[in-house]
């Protein structure tokens, strides 16, 4: 393993932009919708250059796979592809042995790299190499979730770096603007996560899809498959569902009057899907909580400890 390896660990691939060993690489879920199939033809135009590209969108809108199909449409898929956190690193990672052959590099969310860490990725993107040539072989893409030529106005983000980073300017749309694709991005999700679960889940009742379809989804793709995630780890839609509706149901994104995190619905849902659960199991065992316990695969003392964090600690078994 070379010392960039160690500092760069090749991802493996993820819609979301997340790390997953457990999901093949290389796959991606063709667009329906004409607002991202305009963006998908603009991917394989770019694809065949190394012009650096500025990815602009909301969180969640598959900025990271986005660049990923860049990288791989251009015939680079022997080559490396690194994801950088710009939050998360230092000057001292820019190393110069990012630049070589091949190389796609991926800058996530360009807009928070410190000073210090701008001004070194200038100094290394305009560095000639030994024959006196740019280095036309790195490919450098970019995310950012902000709007940076506000952020250069503002003097936060340097305008020569502005620049150098966005030869082309591509902007993925969110995914209430791209109502169509949600019913192929719910089937990807679910079949891969029926595989890490073991669950075979065929499709989504007519009324979970028609919710699915009018949400407007303000966490994008990730909250997408934290509501497909959740339904295949509880097994029974209509438990997850249990959860999950008081999440989706509120078109403006909003809980109790401010806006929610998506961390924060996810752990919600989880909650409420847990508690349908228990309950449901329950009623099946006519509430004797030892056979309960067992059917849910948890310890006696465990449930009774969640009986008593839902208000049912004082039930007795049968």
């Amino acid at each position: 393993m070379s010392q960039l390896d160690k500092v760069f660990p090749q991802q493996g691939f993820a819609i979301s932009g997340r790390e997953e060993d457990h999901w093949p690489e290389w796959v991606f879920v063709e667009a329906a919708s004409p607002n991202m199939r305009a963006v998908e033809g603009v991917i394989r135009e770019l694809a065949h250059s190394t012009v650096p590209v500025l990815l602009i969108g909301e969180r969640g809108t598959g900025k990271w796979t986005t660049a990923r199909r860049i990288h791989q449409d251009g015939g680079r898929v022997k080559g490396q592809f690194y994801t950088i956190n710009c939050r998360e690193i230092t000057s001292a990672i820019l190393a110069p042995e990012v630049c070589k052959e091949g190389v796609t590099i991926y800058l996530d969310e360009i807009g928070d790299l410190s000073n210090e860490c701008q001004e070194r990725l200038l100094k290394l993107l305009s560095k000639p190499q030994n024959d006196g040539s740019a280095h036309n072989d790195l490919r450098v893409i970019c995310g950012s979730s902000r709007d940076l030529e506000s952020e250069v106005r503002a003097g936060a983000f340097r305008e020569d770096l502005y620049y150098q980073l966005s030869g082309v300017c591509l902007r993925i749309p969110p995914l209430r603007q791209r109502k169509e694709d949600v019913p192929h991005l719910t089937a990807f999700f679910l079949e891969q996560y029926g595989r890490v679960f073991h669950r075979s889940v065929t499709g989504l009742s007519a009324a979970t899809q028609k919710l699915f379809c009018e949400y407007s989804w303000p966490g994008n793709l990730d909250e997408l498959e934290t509501a497909a995630r959740t339904i295949v780890a509880v097994g029974d839609e209509s438990v997850a569902m249990t959860g999950l509706r008081s999440m989706l149901a509120r078109p403006d994104g909003k809980v109790n009057g401010g806006k929610t995190s998506l961390k924060e619905a996810a752990r919600a849902a989880s909650r409420e899907a847990e508690k349908a659960l228990i309950l449901k199991v329950l009623t099946r065992t006519r509430w004797n909580r030892r056979r309960a316990a067992q059917e849910l695969q948890i310890s006696y003392k465990a449930l009774l400890y969640k009986l008593k964090q839902i208000g049912y600690g004082e039930y007795e078994a049968s």
